[in-house]
């Protein structure tokens, strides 16, 4: 990997893990971290990511992402595009999450990212009423997997192994609310995000684009 590569990370919660927003610096102390440590000084990497967000805030927000200058960007959304229906019955649908993310990969694309990584959203149900959110979860997993192809974009794919770990260890050892991960949780987000990364050579490109 080159020393000029910049590693943009954009998400919610789970990207930005308590970083200092003042502090430009600032990685967090979740999986964004853990992968700046296993590359060392191979790349610069920027945390963008911020609590809370749905896709339609990370839209509003773009051009500061963009303005990081990635060469490759990981984009992480979604669980919070399910999780409002529920809690503040605010729902967004399939449809216009897949289509907000579709632009903001146009965008970035356009800006000229050299390399795109989308990882996918999880959710572990921690109470019997919560079973039932996946069928908002499962159509928004789904557009992720189709925009990854779509953009030619690499997939790291969380869903299962998450829910594999937390099965094996317990909820509470690796996502307490079926959300937010634990520092093993952390570990393996960044695990996957590292062997996707590895499967694809060095300056891959974005040929296919939005068909």
């Amino acid at each position: 990997m080159p020393r000029s590569t910049t590693l943009v990370f954009a998400g919610d919660s789970i990207t930005d893990s308590g970083r200092d927003r003042a502090d430009a610096a600032s990685l967090g102390d979740g999986y964004v971290r853990l992968i700046a440590e296993a590359l060392g000084a191979e790349a610069a990497v920027v945390n963008k990511g911020i609590s809370g967000n749905r896709a339609v805030d990370l839209a509003a927000r773009w051009d500061d992402v963009l303005a990081a200058e990635p060469t490759v960007l990981t984009v992480y959304i979604g669980v919070n595009d399910m999780w409002r229906r529920f809690d503040d019955d605010d729902p967004t649908s399939a449809e216009d999450f897949e289509a907000t993310v579709a632009a903001l990969l146009e965008a970035a694309r356009d800006a000229g990212v050299a390399r795109i990584l989308l990882i996918e959203p999880y959710f572990v149900p921690v109470s019997d009423r919560q079973a039932a959110w996946l069928d908002d979860l499962d159509p928004k997993r789904a557009a992720v997997r189709r925009l990854a192809e779509r953009f030619d974009a690499t997939l790291v794919e969380l869903h299962d192994s998450v829910g594999a770990a937390a099965a094996q260890h317990g909820a509470a050892a690796i996502v307490p609310d079926g959300v937010h991960p634990t520092p093993q949780g952390s570990a393996l987000i960044a695990d996957a995000w590292l062997a996707a990364y590895a499967t694809a050579p060095v300056g891959a490109t974005i040929t296919g684009g939005a068909r």
